[in-house]
């Protein structure tokens, strides 16, 4: 014990330090006090990057030190996101026997005198913009969402705290996948903590209860099949991954040259076996989402739940970058916001790209698939209208399974977008902005372009 502490004291310390900067940033921390929020979440990048720095070989100390920090915020009300009164009305409504998709918030406020006073607090606590809005989130979350619910009683914060133990259980599931898919990829495997013990993850997912978490860990799961040859097991579990969240339908396309290999094997049939796989690859997971919105189908909900998803294209904003650029353009030529159209062209370009990636990219490796994932997603983000800081979770991940590290930097840069909530209200710092994309997006073409320039960075050792 003595040697332990002898030769790891300086990383207890770090640990130390950040138990007590995560404990500020969980119970003692306003969203509107922007200065602070960036303060703290410097200082804990600082703290993860030197554990992983001094620590690569201990995977034990750097994932008790995951774990630990996770478990700071288990009785903490979340601070930078009203999404979790959403989820938990939606459980509510489950447990009542009511479709969550068929009805919004704001339609029972002519009851809100009549209401229990839990559901008052719901409502008022998840604000207008989802209050007047119908749901969005798929079965399997809702699943989480009403699990949670029965679990916390009338508590709210009872339901915050189960939901927090279904996301720190999927976090600790993809630190298990994601190490041994490193193992097979012959990779360092203490880059799963450039994922697991980063400050964005723990925050955003755990902290304020994102289920990207959730979707990431059967996403792992499926890709770790997947590089296995267990093609059907792994289509169930990114059906599983597409039923909590709907990202990982993107990725469909990128597996046609994964299946039907580039390289030319004359007179075996081969690629006409592999595109039948292919195929049954795609129906599995089609008949698995399928299965898990059978609860709900209905014509209203298939109209509901595409309403509320074309709702994000076209008429939400938030943390975009190319976007704000076409639709400054816009002003300049129309006089007015461009969103309608453009949140109507801007995913046929991401689709068209898609499609580029899966035909011209040589996808016949677990490495080179992950890559390419890497690269679609984040192009995707790149266009969109709309980038919570959540979102970038995806992109972290696929990108510890890559040499690219721009996703790392996005990971910090992000909290930038928190700017826009102060005492006065909501509005975005379009400089904060730019500085977020510019250097990301600078760094997204230096690596592609010219990788043996970064090459020398701490991040690329």
């Amino acid at each position: 014990m003595t040697d332990f502490l002898k030769h790891h004291k300086f990383s207890i310390l770090l640990i130390l330090t950040g138990v007590a900067f995560y404990g500020s940033f969980a119970y003692d921390l306003n969203r509107a006090d922007f200065i602070k929020l960036v303060g703290l979440y410097t200082g804990l990048f600082f703290i993860s990057f030197k554990l992983i720095q001094l620590e690569k070989t201990n995977f034990w100390m750097l994932a008790g030190a995951a774990i630990i920090f996770r478990l700071v915020f288990i009785a903490a009300t979340p601070n930078l996101s009203q999404d979790f009164y959403r989820f938990i009305w939606d459980g509510q409504l489950i447990l009542e026997g009511n479709n969550p998709y068929l009805s919004v918030p704001d339609n029972w406020k002519e009851l809100l005198a009549s209401l229990n006073l839990t559901k008052q607090k719901l409502i008022q606590g998840m604000g207008s913009l989802s209050a007047g809005n119908y749901t969005s989130y798929p079965p399997v979350n809702q699943l989480l969402f009403t699990i949670s619910t029965f679990l916390g009683g009338k508590s709210i914060l009872g339901s915050v705290i189960a939901m927090r133990f279904f996301i720190v259980l999927a976090d600790l599931g993809t630190l298990y996948l994601g190490r041994k898919l490193l193992l097979k990829l012959n990779l360092p495997p203490y880059q799963i903590f450039w994922f697991i013990l980063n400050p964005f993850i723990i925050i955003e997912l755990t902290g304020n209860l994102h289920f990207e978490a959730v979707m990431l860990f059967f996403f792992t799961w499926a890709i770790y099949l997947l590089h296995h040859k267990k093609w059907i097991w792994s289509a169930v579990f990114l059906g599983i991954s597409v039923s909590v969240k709907l990202l990982p339908l993107l990725f469909l396309p990128l597996l046609l040259n994964y299946f039907i290999r580039s390289k030319k094997i004359e007179n075996s049939g081969i690629h006409a076996l592999n595109f039948k796989k292919l195929l049954g690859y795609y129906f599995v997971v089609g008949l698995t989402v399928k299965f898990s919105f059978l609860p709900f189908i209905s014509s209203e909900f298939i109209s509901n739940f595409s309403a509320s998803i074309a709702l994000w294209f076209q008429k939400f904003e938030f943390n975009a970058s190319i976007y704000y650029i076409i639709r400054w353009i816009g002003f300049q030529l129309k006089g007015y916001n461009i969103i309608a159209t453009a949140g109507k062209m801007l995913p046929l370009v991401v689709t068209l790209i898609l499609l580029g990636l899966a035909f011209f990219q040589r996808n016949n490796s677990t490495e080179k698939l992950l890559k390419t994932m890497l690269l679609a997603v984040s192009v995707y983000f790149f266009l969109s209208t709309t980038v919570h800081p959540w979102y970038i979770a995806t992109p972290l991940l696929l990108s510890v399974f890559t040499r690219y590290r721009f996703a790392l930097i996005w990971s910090f840069l992000v909290v930038l977008s928190y700017s826009a909530y102060n005492d006065a209200g909501f509005r975005e710092n379009y400089w904060l902005i730019g500085i977020e994309y510019i250097v990301v997006i600078a760094v997204f073409m230096l690596e592609i372009l010219k990788p043996k320039l970064l090459s020398r960075l701490p991040y690329y050792k």
